[in-house]
């Protein structure tokens, strides 16, 4: 983590903004502005954005920009991503957001403790840092990537401990998507509690 950002969030160090459709899990298929967060330190090797990795080759961004860029687009949707999101203080600039009557969807890790005010938080826990309770318990979507087939049962190992209302995704990871998908169909086949998520972004050729 950067030792510039400051504890309050006022700034956080901004990776990327951009207008998009909402690709994969619960919200597939809506516009929202995704604001990506540099720094993390969960490590997927499979990573598609390892450039977000390094807090300190994004410029802190000041919580009241973010928020003015984001209200420029028609939809009132924001997804706070990263990096890893949660490695910052996101209470300041959550409440600006929804001070701005903008609807804030997290996606994390889960690895670091929840801060902000969400209306829906995507989990998608990594192997190499698990998720902590409190962000297992508030998650409204666990999204499970399976790279290998192993990753059915850690799924279900996580699957414990979020709570009963919580949408269970399983995702295949892309560059295995050929591979796992088919073993994706069936498992939901079997255990129908598990939807599918793609990322059809990718699919679609949305950037």
């Amino acid at each position: 983590m950067s030792n510039q950002v400051p504890e309050d969030g006022t700034m956080l160090p901004l990776m990327e903004e951009f207008y998009t459709i909402q690709g994969e899990g619960y919200h597939t298929g809506k516009a929202a502005y995704f604001i990506r967060l540099g720094g993390c330190d969960v490590g997927c090797h499979w990573c598609d954005v390892k450039e977000s990795w390094d807090a300190n080759l994004h410029p802190l961004t000041s919580a009241e920009q973010i928020v003015e860029n984001a209200l420029k687009h028609p939809a009132k949707t924001v997804v706070i991503t990263g990096g890893e999101p949660l490695l910052y203080n996101l209470t300041y600039l959550t409440q600006k957001l929804r001070e701005a009557g903008i609807q804030i969807f997290l996606e994390t890790s889960g690895a670091y403790p929840l801060t902000g005010y969400w209306d829906w938080i995507c989990l998608s826990p990594k192997k190499f840092k698990g998720p902590r309770q409190d962000v297992l318990a508030a998650a409204g979507e666990l999204k499970v990537i399976v790279f290998n087939k192993s990753d059915f049962q850690w799924a279900e190992e996580h699957a414990k401990f979020v709570g009963k209302n919580c949408k269970l995704y399983l995702q295949p990871e892309w560059s295995k998507a050929a591979e796992m998908t088919p073993l994706i169909i069936d498992y939901v086949k079997d255990n129908p509690k598990w939807e599918i998520s793609l990322q059809t972004h990718k699919y679609l050729n949305i950037p």
